[in-house]
């Protein structure tokens, strides 16, 4: 029986009832978190949120059913639930220097599908960046809801693996999209939002900014921001930003611009895009937690960590096309470094497993001109939020790049997703791996930026 009410109680008391109801599930959750601490991610899709961002979420917020806005709900009780949702909205827009935000969207695609429903109608045309030259699914891509409820066309990047503007600007002629997407999953250079508010304002269509890989960079002033240049700006809001599974819609000053049925503005069109239309009861748990990640990221400190997210991962890009590997673009300018395995002899797949069984995690990536599928591709994709998190500096990118290198050269490839790795490498690269974890033990976000 719970004797307090406080918080620290609460969460005391909630893994002691798992531990003795559940077990197995205790088990598997603290097996999980080990994980977290003892491999190395190198992944740019993840990041590690800080301990109170994760309180947040297991707060009782989560027990409160609610539709629609503070000060217009759907249901009573909210009494608590509006001022943290107002404050969650505050604290993002003063991170981005935006004039509206919305953080009710459950994740970065929800934000996604729910500005492309309420600016397209099916059947319109969209433009947005092709699978295999860094774009998301969500960006018009074929096998995605957005590729299927509208007419998705691809834009792509030129022989050096940059965006060309000039076809860009082609096809918008061409096809005269109604929405233009821009921001990537895998694009390790910088984004001209200007050039695309230019070539989107030139046919009369909306721009589209989706920063959920760069949105703690923008934050930070280290990327140069769309919130003033695109229509409208959408995120993720873990990855860059740390914080918890979910999205968040930003606007600049074309908030008040008139929407696509000239009666409502903008602002208006999307707050009634995520409700009624696309989604019904907010998580207020996870708007909690978005207030508390965005807290601190907009407190000064977060400057630091972003540094080091670009400097070792300028630093990898250079350690790895040290050791002969092909670094897409030659670099980066964010924190992604592309790497094309298949000039190698392996694939994507391959590569990714290998490396995770010795504690090293990745992900496969389809790369420009990739004669594999997304399941076995012929790239890698490393990134170095986690890392950065970690306190590493560009001289530990070194080692990183040596345990990738000495994985990697030593696969023997038996099929596209299949092969043999020696046990002496495997236990080497692994002992390594749980050393250099040691050496940097992942701490919490707030611990690392006040350090």
């Amino acid at each position: 029986m719970i004797t307090e009410t406080g918080l620290e109680a609460l969460a005391a008391q909630g893994v002691a009832e798992l531990l003795a109801t559940d077990p197995i599930l205790y088990d598997l959750l603290e097996r999980e978190r080990r994980r977290q601490h003892e491999t190395l991610a190198m992944i740019a899709s993840a990041s590690a949120a800080d301990a109170s961002v994760l309180a947040c979420l297991s707060s009782s917020l989560g027990n409160v059913t609610t539709e629609g806005y503070p000060g217009a709900r759907f249901h009573a009780g909210c009494a608590v639930a509006d001022p943290v949702e107002r404050l969650a909205v505050d604290r993002a827009r003063h991170v981005f220097g935006a004039q509206y935000a919305n953080v009710q969207p459950h994740s970065g695609t929800s934000a996604n599908q729910i500005v492309l429903t309420s600016l397209l109608r099916p059947g319109d045309t969209l433009l947005g960046q092709r699978l295999t030259a860094g774009g998301h699914l969500t960006h018009g891509a074929p096998p995605s809801f957005t590729g299927r409820y509208f007419r998705g066309v691809g834009y792509g990047v030129d022989a050096d693996g940059y965006l060309d503007y000039a076809e860009i600007r082609r096809l918008a002629l061409a096809h005269r999209p109604k929405v233009i997407v821009c921001g990537a999953s895998a694009y390790p250079r910088l984004i001209d939002f200007g050039r695309f508010r230019a070539i989107a304002d030139e046919i009369g269509a909306y721009l589209l900014a989706d920063i959920s890989h760069i949105a703690g960079l923008v934050a930070a002033g280290l990327h140069p921001s769309p919130v003033n240049a695109a229509h409208i700006t959408t995120s993720s809001t873990y990855k860059q930003l740390y914080g918890p599974r979910g999205g968040v819609i930003l606007m600049g000053g074309d908030a008040d611009a008139p929407g696509p049925d000239g009666r409502r503005t903008l602002a208006r069109t999307i707050d009634d895009g995520v409700f009624p239309y696309f989604q019904g009861t907010p998580q207020l748990n996870a708007i909690a937690a978005k207030a508390r990640a965005f807290g601190i990221v907009g407190a000064p400190p977060f400057r630091d960590l972003a540094r080091r997210v670009l400097s070792t991962a300028s630093a990898l890009a250079r350690e790895l096309a040290g050791r002969g590997w092909h670094v897409l673009t030659g670099g980066t300018d964010n924190h992604m470094v592309l790497v094309d395995v298949s000039r190698r002899g392996l694939t994507g797949a391959v590569a990714e497993a290998a490396l995770e069984s010795c504690g090293i995690i990745v992900n496969k990536n389809q790369i420009p001109g990739d004669t594999k599928g997304p399941r076995v591709a012929g790239g890698l994709r490393f990134g170095t939020n986690t890392l950065a998190l970690r306190g590493m500096d560009t001289t530990a990118m070194g080692l990183c790049a040596d345990l990738v290198d000495q994985v990697c050269r030593s696969i023997r490839m038996r099929g596209d997703r299949d092969f043999d790795l020696p046990d002496h490498v495997r236990a080497d690269v692994a002992e390594q791996v749980a050393r250099l974890c040691h050496d940097h033990p992942l701490p919490t976000i707030s611990g690392a930026v006040h350090a």
